[in-house]
Formats: structure tokens, C-alpha cells, sequence
């Protein structure tokens, strides 16, 4: 399934996660470590550049904060990102450079490369979405199946058990959801591809592609 390595998916360059998702062929196994890794990184952080208002808890001196933003344990705000009012960081999150965390929306076991824009009631949750990345008005991603199985990974007829419950959805650099989209379990998007509004999605889209109503798939190429 080589639309969906992390290899295909991310430039790497763009996220303090590199090293970590190297270690990996898919993006989804690194979803268990999120939150180990955020606190082993947190502590190699310099007090000169990133503040640490709570335990585990580091925000980049140059983040923009809303006096109503929530930030649980443990997080990682990078340079020059904002976190807007009423924004919910449940923890596991590590937020990149330049982002754009807007009202309301909620992060849970994530990675955000930098320059990704979650700003208007986003759900995020078990996912890692890659750089310049946009998830449009509404748009969320459901991460767990409604049976309660583990998620499994489909790419045509090919399949592959992910062995976990709990995964939402893996968008490659340069994707753009369109407002109120649900993208389901074990959706994997290819970079620079465009999701439709309000589209159902699921399994692995390839790059470069539009996603149409229906579930149709064009060739951008």
C-alpha cells in the first residue's frame, strides 16, 4: 500500500516529529506514542525559545494564545501559531509553526505539521495532518467505528488491520478538506489532493486527486 506510507505522504522537513515518524513505515503506527514522545521532546526544548505554563505543557514564546484557550497536558505550541478562543487541546498534541488552531476546535493524540489550519469547529483526533494542510469549516474526523473493531486501512482491494480502535485520519501535505466533511476511520488522503464539501470519506485517496460528491476520484494530472 504505498499511497499510504509516511514516506509518500510527508515531507518531513516540516515538523519537530521527523526523526520519530522515520521510525515508522505507516503513519497510524505512530499513533500509541504520541503522547511519549511529546514529553521526551518537550524536555530537550530550550526556556529561552518555548514557555512551560503547566507540567508537560511547552508553548513557543512567539504563539499567540486566546485567554480562553485550553491546553492539556501534554502539548507542544509551535512558533508563531495561534490557538483561538474556546480551542480545546485534550493533550497528545503537537502543534507545528505557523498553525492555525481556530474557535472551538479540539485536538486529541495529534500531529499537526507546521503551516496546517484547523481554524473554524474542527474535531482532530488520532490523526496527523500533514503540511499546509486545511480542514475547512466543520470538517472532522471520526476515529472510531461505530462496531468498536480496529480500524482497518483500504486501498481497493487491498487492506491492511491496523490493529487499533482508535484512528482518524492522515492528511498528506498540501490537502484541502471542504467545510463539513466527515472523514471516517482509517481515511488516508494523498498529498495535494481536494475533498469536496460535505463528502463522506473513506480508505485511501491518492495524490494529486479531487474528491467529488459521490465519491467520485479525478486525476488533477
Amino acid at each position: 500500500m504505498e499511497n499510504a506510507t509516511i514516506s509518500e505522504l510527508f515531507d518531513l522537513s516540516h515538523t519537530q516529529a521527523a526523526d520519530y515518524l522515520k521510525s515508522f513505515t505507516y503513519p497510524w503506527e505512530a499513533l500509541k506514542g504520541i503522547s511519549d514522545f511529546i514529553i521526551s521532546l518537550g524536555k530537550t526544548l530550550s526556556p529561552d525559545e518555548y514557555d512551560q505554563p503547566s507540567e508537560n505543557v511547552w508553548v513557543h514564546k512567539t504563539a499567540k494564545i486566546f485567554p480562553t484557550a485550553y491546553l492539556g497536558a501534554p502539548c507542544i505550541i509551535g512558533a508563531n501559531t495561534e490557538v483561538r478562543h474556546c480551542a480545546f487541546i485534550r493533550g497528545s498534541a503537537l502543534v507545528g509553526e505557523n498553525c492555525v488552531v481556530g474557535n472551538s476546535v479540539e485536538l486529541k493524540n495529534v500531529i499537526l505539521f507546521d503551516n496546517v489550519q484547523t481554524p473554524h469547529y474542527n474535531y482532530v483526533g488520532d490523526s496527523i495532518l500533514g503540511y499546509k494542510s486545511h480542514m475547512g469549516a466543520g470538517s472532522i474526523t471520526s476515529n472510531v467505528k461505530s462496531d468498536k473493531t480496529n480500524v482497518v486501512v483500504k486501498d481497493s482491494d487491498e487492506s491492511i488491520e491496523t490493529g487499533i480502535k482508535k484512528m482518524g485520519a492522515i492528511l498528506g501535505d498540501y490537502v484541502e478538506v471542504g467545510c463539513n466533511s466527515v472523514l471516517n476511520p482509517g481515511t488516508v488522503i494523498g498529498r495535494s489532493t481536494n475533498i469536496y464539501p460535505t463528502s463522506c470519506v473513506r480508505g485511501v485517496v491518492p495524490a494529486n486527486s479531487i474528491y467529488k460528491t459521490g465519491g467520485i476520484i479525478v486525476s488533477k494530472n
